[in-house]
């Protein structure tokens, strides 16, 4: 038992239930994002928990990347429908914020990524993906954003889980060349701050993280896009770093001045 009200840590909780087949396995569960607790999703195996909590661990993943969990949530948080969209995914991987958008609906998805050969085959032969491959979203110009699918000039969502770049540099050309008002972005602080905030693949300082998240919001504001939302990622990134969820939008979201509060609230883990 804990001090604080009679609780216990959570993966110790999942362990003892028979739940997963030690704690570490179940620091693992929750850190991916699999269990809840009263129905709600907690990604830290110390959250302090009562014995007789409704815990549920789902073993199974549906997803070709657990990636796809961090834009589930995101969707969920700010009320972002992509039914019968045209989207674009930028830095689209093996595919798991694809198929997400595919699962609720989106008519097309431009499926974006700088390597080769990454898309699993679930999603990259699906007649409503198109697939492009070897492009840097940096480059991108409404030229040859038009070219990329018959589709392109209708995209009214964009999604983002970029690795090893800035979206500070990535956003003023998704901005200009990409005619959707409505963004959907991961910011990871792991590739926003300067390698002298990064031990070990990790950011630990909540005050880089938070210049991280606010910085991204000034950029997309200078482009043109205000804040709509932000939210921690339901699932933490790599090595453990804390993600951050962002929506932008045109003529609809609001200057990151009053993001602050909040933002350092999500860079201290309180919120």
């Amino acid at each position: 038992m804990d001090a604080r009200g009679g609780t216990v840590r959570l993966d110790a909780l999942v362990a003892e239930r028979g739940l997963a087949r030690s704690r570490t396995a179940a620091a693992k569960l929750i850190q991916d994002g699999r269990v809840t607790v009263g129905g709600t999703a907690v990604v830290k195996p110390s959250h302090p928990t009562r014995p007789d909590a409704a815990v549920v661990v789902d073993s199974g993943d549906e997803w070709v990347s657990r990636a796809a969990r961090k834009l589930v949530g995101a969707l969920d948080a700010f009320g972002v429908d992509p039914a019968g969209r045209v989207a674009l995914d930028v830095g689209a991987s093996t595919g798991g914020f694809t198929q997400v958008l595919l699962a609720r609906g989106a008519r097309r998805v431009v499926a974006l990524d700088v390597g080769h050969g990454q898309l699993d085959p679930v999603v990259a032969l699906d007649d409503r993906v198109a697939v492009v491959e070897g492009c840097n979203a940096r480059n991108l110009t409404a030229e040859s954003y038009a070219a990329l699918d018959p589709a392109a000039g209708e995209t009214s969502l964009v999604v983002g889980d970029l690795s090893f770049i800035s979206l500070r540099i990535v956003l003023p050309a998704l901005a200009e060349a990409v005619p959707s008002d409505d963004f959907v972005l991961l910011v990871k602080p792991q590739f926003e701050v300067g390698r002298g905030g990064v031990r070990e693949g990790i950011v630990h300082d909540p005050g880089l993280r938070n210049d991280a998240l606010m910085n991204v919001l000034w950029v997309a504001w200078d482009v043109g896009l205000g804040t709509s939302g932000i939210a921690a990622s339901p699932i933490v990134g790599t090595h453990g770093n804390h993600e951050y969820l962002a929506r932008f939008q045109r003529g609809v979201g609001t200057n990151p001045t009053e993001w602050i509060d909040r933002a350092t609230d999500l860079a201290e883990g309180v919120a």
